[in-house]
């Protein structure tokens, strides 16, 4: 059991993260069957139950949720054990696998890009894109050390700073009566037409626009989707439309006769978060947001940070 303990911790993790055997069997590329074996020979050397089956409905046992927290300690440990070997086969420092939501502000990507640890002169770090949902999975899962996310889901595993807060904004012609005020609430996007993200792209923040424009009553008169925001442009050539995009979207689209506005709806807001593992206890991970954060707060950006960083 020992030697073999690495494949039944990945597969406790998987199947409590994912709380579905076929789910976390895509998920660590295995069989089901393979990873229903695994968790029956573990709970059979553990000699206790850690999931509870009922009718394809799967729950964690009060031994689940106790062996799957140190499980993951231990998965993450090993992970760092075999980077350190293979960064010194090579001379090099661990490389950090960080991710963006491509609707976060550039600004702070390249910050924290830019960012020199003169404990690790060699370090690389790794940037990839996706959705913040998608992101935050990924640093669940150990695939990513950090993510740059807008409004992640809710975790008791996950552990965050917010680099900024800023509203949603509104892109519309010069021409459109909505231009001629400062700012603007739900109410006045009534019978108009919205250009709005897709809801994959970040399911809670697209189901709060829905739930609040039926609170308001501010109803569209239809709605258009676009994954990226440059894909909103040509969109705009019909009147009447408004894009619903956060600040760098809109900066990014709101050029020749377009224009921007804040939209003032106190419920709706996108934080930036820098994301990590709760039980990260990596030492570059916290040089480097300890150096991010430093760099940020030379910047004159508020400090709003509040990741637990081990001494």
């Amino acid at each position: 059991m020992a030697r073999h303990e690495l494949k039944y911790m990945e597969a406790a993790i998987a199947v409590a993260e994912e709380l579905n055997f076929s789910r976390a069997a895509k998920r660590l590329r295995l069989s089901q069957p393979a990873v229903t074996k695994y968790i029956a020979e573990l709970e059979r050397f553990l000699g206790v139950t850690l999931f509870v089956r009922d009718h394809h409905v799967v729950s964690l046992t009060e031994a689940g949720r106790a062996y799957v927290g140190a499980a993951r300690i231990g998965v993450l440990h090993a992970e760092r054990a075999v980077q350190a070997a293979r960064a010194a086969d090579r001379d090099a420092e661990l490389t950090l696998n960080i991710g963006r939501s491509p609707y976060t502000d550039p600004f702070f990507t390249s910050t924290l890009l830019a960012t020199r640890l003169p404990l690790y002169p060699r370090l690389r770090l790794n940037l990839s894109s996706g959705f913040s949902c998608d992101l935050a999975h990924d640093v669940l899962s150990g695939e990513l050390d950090l993510a740059l996310v807008i409004e992640p889901p809710l975790s008791d595993l996950l552990t965050s700073v917010k680099i900024d807060e800023s509203p949603f904004y509104l892109v519309m012609s010069k021409e459109d009566e909505l231009a001629d005020h400062p700012s603007l609430r739900f109410h006045q996007l009534a019978n108009k037409r919205w250009i709005l993200f897709q809801r994959q792209s970040h399911p809670p923040l697209y189901d709060l626009i829905q739930r609040l424009t039926e609170e308001l009553k501010a109803l569209p008169s239809a709605i258009q989707h676009f994954m990226v925001p440059e894909e909103a442009i040509p969109l705009m050539s019909d009147p009447g439309g408004v894009v619903i995009v956060g600040k760098s979207a809109a900066l990014r689209i709101a050029r020749d006769d377009l224009t921007m506005r804040p939209l003032d709806e106190t419920r709706l807001k996108m934080n930036t978060l820098l994301i990590s593992r709760a039980d990260n206890r990596s030492r570059v991970v916290s040089e480097l947001v300890r150096n991010f954060m430093r760099r940020m707060n030379h910047l004159n950006i508020d400090d709003q940070m509040s990741l637990p960083i081990p001494d």
